[in-house]
């Protein structure tokens, strides 16, 4: 019994809820990762960000060939770092999708804390450019990220309705109820659009559909004014409920973020726990929501039509207030996604962004903010 102390003390330590922090953030430090035009990539677009079981930080992002629109042939390009974001190693492609039209999308990013197992979803043929058949597939690393397999087909298991994750990063249920259990969401084809997650409660041997909330009218072509969840970024709460932070598509209601809540582990969500913020502008992007030693963040471009300044939000109170903010770029930025060293690594005091930057065009490179959120240098 007692060789699993160990193992038992590093669950209970990265499980336990931590008290919120008095939040002053300041920009330690930036830099750009990912310049487009650069080792004969168009653009690179995209950014996932995590945290490596051993406490490295993995960035992430689709490298497009040719440059252009979400469909086309890609790369899947990663960048590591392994002192906190101070310095990082040169840029990996771990997958390539050959001359293929309508090519890789990301995706999320996911961390099994319990088997130390990183897994990165994305699909192929998300918007039917020659070909007829959406595929979702995942890699998976055992050795934290340096090497990866051969991809898994997951449509075998969930069918082949387009399903697009994230962008983001998926999270591990760590409190009741479904402790353990593996999530990411999604949305689909902009007709029959909507809210939809995929759910493993076996270390992602097997996934299915959980909770979904779609688009009113279901399968019609869209108008402005329509209710469309779009991209969405989820996370747990201490008490064991679902946050989800989702793309207002169309602008139902506001120009702002829809927020949706489940209490099953999402299995399911309802229009009774569907609300929106009308604190958090935006112009329909990507954006990211991250829960950090007890307070909830989120990034995004705040302007109702332009994708242009990048916002950090705080709040002491899982986003019903939100207590300031921090403009991180005042210029061009679109996607982001946020991560943390978990709370029990040396250094959690810091949070990572990676966002799409530029002087005219978001897309001209991807950048990382380190961010202290004590204010401490």
């Amino acid at each position: 019994m007692a060789k699993f102390i160990p193992f038992l003390a590093v669950l209970i330590a990265y499980f336990v809820p931590s008290r919120s922090i008095q939040v002053n953030p300041v920009i330690q430090e930036e830099q750009l990762l990912w310049i487009s035009g650069e080792d004969n990539v168009g653009i690179y677009r995209i950014p996932l960000l995590t945290y490596t079981p051993k406490g490295d930080l993995l960035a992430i992002c689709e490298a497009r060939k040719n440059g252009g629109g979400d469909a086309g042939p890609k790369f899947l390009a990663t960048r590591r770092s392994k002192d906190k974001g101070q310095t990082w190693l040169p840029e990996k492609f771990i997958l390539n999708d050959g001359p293929i039209v309508d090519g890789l999308n990301l995706g999320v990013v996911l961390v099994d804390d319990m088997t130390s197992t990183i897994f990165i979803f994305y699909q192929v043929c998300g918007h039917y450019v020659q070909c007829n058949i959406s595929t979702q597939y995942y890699i998976k690393s055992t050795d934290d990220g340096i090497t990866w397999t051969q991809p898994y087909n997951v449509s075998k298991q969930i069918g082949t309705k387009m399903f697009a994750g994230g962008p983001g990063y998926g999270i591990q249920k760590k409190h009741a109820p479904h402790i353990g259990r593996l999530i990411l969401c999604g949305h689909s084809t902009l007709p029959g659009d909507g809210l939809f997650c995929l759910l493993s409660d076996d270390h992602g041997d097997t996934w299915r559909y959980g909770g979904s909330m779609k688009s009113i009218p279901y399968n019609t072509n869209k108008i402005k004014g329509d209710f469309v969840p779009d991209e969405c970024q989820p996370l747990e709460l201490p008490d064991g409920s679902i946050m989800v932070n989702v793309r207002n598509q169309y602008q139902y209601h506001c120009h702002c973020r829809m927020i949706v809540m489940s209490y099953d582990g999402a299995d399911s969500f309802k229009t009774d726990d569907l609300r929106f913020d009308t604190t958090l502008v935006d112009p329909t992007v990507a954006a990211s929501i991250l829960y950090h030693h007890g307070v909830l963040f989120f990034s995004n471009p705040e302007d109702d039509v332009h994708r242009i300044n990048l916002t950090l939000r705080w709040s002491y109170d899982n986003g019903t207030t939100w207590a300031s903010a921090l403009s991180v770029w005042p210029k061009a930025s679109g996607y982001s996604t946020m991560m943390a060293l978990p709370n029990n690594i040396q250094e959690s005091k810091y949070i990572y962004i990676l966002y799409e930057k530029g002087q005219k065009s978001a897309t001209e490179t991807l950048s990382l903010a380190k961010i202290s959120i004590t204010g401490d240098l």
